[in-house]
């Protein structure tokens, strides 16, 4: 596959699909990827980042057995537990973030789903937000009904974070208390009741580079245009503490296939901006535009300062 030709057929219209034969990405040269997938981004998104913040609104006591996760009650990682923070703390957060910049602000909840009580107290500190802030808010609380996410919907929330973590045929392996068509129900209702949705994986849980390219493929079929890409940060006390975890060139590989196949989405870079080199600078250059910045659920970020100094340097607007 000539990727020069590719690029400038995808800016044209072009746009690759689960019936043709993707494996060229795995042997394709890494830096002729990465310029395409940058020329794709400069072609169809423009210079501007988008910049989101989470705070961890309830912390541990997951009942699902996600490996990776340090929330889940199934892993023993010591986390910190707390139960549902109050409107006026998350409302502060807000505010803060507001104040340095950042475009998207999330509550993230631990948890299969939200009581009746949690929902009516994040639909308080949304509309709370939605009055005295003027950042985009997004929500992520699990596997919520259609009735939930009305609520949300009309809370004020504009976009729900539902990731599908890996290939549907991987998906067995990384969790069996819910299932891959759980996520995507989940993500077809939030999409029923007028929310964007916000939706990737992480890689380097053991998967294949074929696992990586179908989840790529089925967030394309989805039309998901916020696309997180974490890299698995190993965490003691989990099933995946021992894992290798990935080369820079790995990430970067992944980061310019999903510009690829999803050329008009925002690339976010998420957990493991560790790995690479500057906070992953490079990867900036290889199809990502958008970030999570500042704290992360249980590893500490880039600060949103840094990030900023960093992205207006390479020529982005904030």
């Amino acid at each position: 596959m000539e990727i020069k030709k590719l690029s400038k057929e995808i800016i044209a219209g072009r746009r690759l699909t689960r019936q043709e034969d993707l494996t060229f990405f795995t042997a394709a040269d890494l830096k002729e990827l990465c310029d395409g997938a940058n020329e794709i981004r400069e072609a169809l998104c423009g210079d501007s980042v988008d910049l989101c913040s989470i705070i961890n609104g309830k912390s541990g006591g997951c009942s699902e057995d996600c490996k990776f996760c340090a929330q889940s009650s199934h892993n023993h990682t010591g986390i910190s537990e707390y139960n549902l923070l109050d409107t006026d703390t998350i409302l502060a957060d807000c505010k803060k973030h507001e104040g340095k910049g950042v475009h998207r602000f999330s509550i993230v909840t631990a948890g299969r789903e939200l009581t009746r009580k949690e929902l009516a107290a994040v639909c308080d500190a949304y509309h709370r937000m939605k009055e005295e802030c003027s950042i985009s808010l997004c929500a992520s609380h699990g596997l919520l009904s259609a009735d939930a996410f009305a609520a949300l919907k009309q809370s004020g929330v504009s976009m729900y974070h539902e990731n599908i973590e890996t290939s549907k045929r991987n998906f067995p392996n990384i969790c069996t208390t819910h299932t891959y068509e759980d996520k995507i129900h989940a993500i077809l209702l939030a999409q029923n009741a007028g929310l964007k949705v916000c939706s990737g994986g992480i890689i380097g849980m053991g998967e294949t580079f074929e696992d990586r390219l179908d989840m790529a493929v089925s967030l394309s079929e989805l039309g998901i245009q916020s696309i997180p890409i974490n890299a698995l940060m190993p965490i003691k006390g989990t099933d995946y503490e021992n894992l290798r975890q990935l080369t820079e060139d790995e990430i970067l590989r992944t980061i310019a296939m999903f510009r690829f196949i999803n050329p008009t989405a925002r690339i976010r870079l998420a957990a493991g901006r560790s790995l690479m080199e500057d906070s992953g600078r490079k990867a900036f250059f290889a199809g990502a535009n958008a970030t999570i910045t500042g704290d992360l659920l249980t590893t500490s970020g880039n600060s949103i300062d840094q990030d900023k100094e960093m992205l207006i340097s390479m020529g982005f607007q904030i």
